[in-house]
């Protein structure tokens, strides 16, 4: 096989394989909120279904193709139905450059652990990550509802506010790293004289922590969907598995922001005491720790989700611009100029 037929032989089945992980992982987390928030809130949670409640997401995924699909009479009809599928996909296009291990060889070529490896793949993140607000957007005009065009036009404005201050963050991490590729960007973190970014960048560690709940629409800055003001949001008029594919976009792109947290700021597969208590080997089983340290890393950000939900309560949208533009940007900017001055003079 050539080249190109490798790659892109290599290319469908990561990509494959990692869509079948997504998607499970998206039905697996609205478990996992649903037993955290009832651990925090002194109840049990599902534990019906299934052994432990451990078939309640499959239930759900049952109920929502079952469930009528109704269409406003009003709606713009194509865009109406496309618009929960963008979502979806650009959480599934923002996730492709995330490496969860490191590199291997397998027959004669090095592996990455990552649907593709971008050199410039922190702007392609920027640029995927603004896209994402397309598919609230559409459906909430397409819906012929005031409320969902509401969440919708809060959702536009929300990414503007927060994705300046997110894109700073990711660019002092740029600076230290001295490269845009994902992968680059963990191999950084443990070159002499190195340590992970996160004590490096604690700043921009808190700004890229914010911004990310903020970008998901995550409790406490999930004002487009507030039930008390927007019955609903941008989702009011959606229904059944058109519905669900708009929760599952949101739980994908909680995954991607987290997988990005334990990346760019805690060394990806890069484990504790790497390099103090252990040095780092090519044996197949460092490769499986790299992975395991990953997953536990992005496992820890999944719980501060659910527990920043159970503790915070909803912010109001003046406070939520307000935080965003006096707080976040001069925030994003001073760490941004105190960055290039350290790398300057190192």
């Amino acid at each position: 096989m050539n080249d190109w037929g490798d790659v892109l032989v290599t290319g469908i089945i990561k990509s494959v394989i990692a869509l079948a992980l997504l998607m499970a992982g998206g039905g697996l987390l609205t478990l996992m909120e649903r037993k955290i928030l009832g651990r925090l809130q002194t109840r049990y949670g599902p534990i019906r279904v299934g052994p432990f409640g451990l078939l309640q997401p499959l239930a759900d995924g049952l109920k929502m193709l079952l469930k009528e699909q109704p269409v406003p009479a009003n709606a713009k009809i194509g865009v109406y139905l496309v618009a929960p599928a963008i979502s979806l996909f650009v959480a599934f296009m923002a996730f492709a450059i995330v490496p969860v291990g490191p590199s291997f060889f397998l027959f004669g070529k090095m592996r990455t652990l990552s649907v593709t490896n971008v050199n410039i793949g922190m702007l392609y993140l920027l640029a995927i990550l603004s896209l994402g607000v397309y598919g609230v957007v559409l459906g909430a005009w397409s819906s012929a509802n005031r409320y969902s065009l509401l969440g919708g036009l809060r959702a536009g404005a929300q990414m503007i506010s927060y994705e300046i201050s997110l894109g700073l963050a990711i660019l002092g991490v740029v600076v230290l790293a001295g490269t845009l590729s994902p992968i680059g960007i963990v191999e950084a973190q443990k070159a002499p004289g190195m340590t992970w970014f996160v004590f490096l960048q604690p700043v921009g560690f808190f700004l890229f922590m914010i911004g990310g709940v903020a970008e998901t629409n995550r409790a406490p800055f999930d004002l487009v969907e507030a039930e008390q003001e927007l019955i609903g949001g941008y989702f009011t008029e959606y229904g059944g598995m058109r519905w669900g594919l708009y929760m599952l976009a949101e739980y994908i792109n909680m995954l991607t922001v987290s997988a990005l947290v334990a990346t760019l700021f805690l060394g990806g597969w890069i484990g504790i005491g790497t390099g103090i208590l252990w040095t780092v080997t090519a044996a197949p089983w460092a490769q499986l720790l790299g992975v395991f340290w990953f997953f536990v890393k992005v496992a820890f950000f999944i719980f501060v989700y659910f527990w920043f939900r159970a503790t915070l309560p909803r912010i109001r949208y003046d406070q939520l611009m307000g935080f965003g533009w006096k707080v976040l940007l001069p925030l994003s900017v001073l760490n941004m100029l105190v960055t290039a001055l350290y790398v300057s003079l190192r």
